[in-house]
Parts: C-alpha cells; structure tokens; sequence
C-alpha cells in the first residue's frame, strides 16, 4: 500500500504547572499551546483519505480550557471539587505532553481501525519554545 504522510496545526488554551520544579513555573499559569502532529500510514482505499483532520483537532482539543496536573499534585484534590482537572503521570512539561498526545491520537487511529501512526509530534508553549518527538 502507498504510504502517506499528513500534517495538522492544533491550539488549545490550557493552565498546568510544575509540581517538581523549582522556578516561575511551579505557579499555576496558562498558555496558549500549539500542536504540530505528522501522520503516517496508508489511506482508505475507497475515501483516500489517511485520518480525517478532525479526528486529530478532536483529540488534541480534549486539553482546551483544562488545568492540566501532575496526578501526584496535591493540587489536583484541592482543585477538583471546584472543576475537573486533566492529571498526567508526570509534570505536565510539553516533553511530556507531547509523549501523551501522541498515544492518545495513535490510539484514535488504531480504535477506528485505521493504518495510521504518528511519525512526529511538537508541542509549544510559547512562540519560541516547543518540545518535539520523533516517533
């Protein structure tokens, strides 16, 4: 089968912290993140088509408006009672972040039945700064 290559551009506003982290980012605070996801694989016969962008913008899009937490945060039980908190099994860094969206969205893929892996995945923070798997 011809492999296909994909890219789509996701943003989401999202709070987290750095529980383990000594410095500014040890506060709770917000960024407007960016997610760049490349998909690699083989498109449907029928439809051509490898993933549906949606499909991707959906996934990431789970993170909007949430406070993203270490699950080991004591923050989480304080927060919780007031609104839901997205946990992670670590500090919510866009090292891990990018870790965790990629396997959430190669999970998508697999659970639709698709032939379809991410290949590379950013997450940025900031404008000038991202973290970037190569998968």
């Amino acid at each position: 089968m011809m492999n296909t290559r994909i890219y789509k551009e996701v943003h989401f506003d999202a709070s987290h912290r750095l529980f383990h982290y000594r410095g500014k980012c040890h506060n709770l605070h917000g960024h407007r993140w960016k997610v760049e996801v490349w998909i690699e694989g083989s498109p449907d016969p029928v439809s051509c088509i490898l993933v549906d962008y949606n499909t991707i913008k959906e996934t990431v899009e789970q993170f909007d408006h949430q406070i993203i937490l270490n699950q080991e945060d004591p923050m989480v039980q304080a927060i919780t009672p007031f609104q839901e908190v997205v946990t992670v099994p670590g500090d919510p860094t866009s090292e891990l972040l990018a870790t965790e969206l990629a396997g959430m969205i190669d999970q998508k893929c697999q659970d639709l039945g698709l032939d379809a892996h991410v290949r590379q995945i950013r997450v940025w923070e900031s404008p000038t700064c991202y973290a970037e798997l190569m998968l």
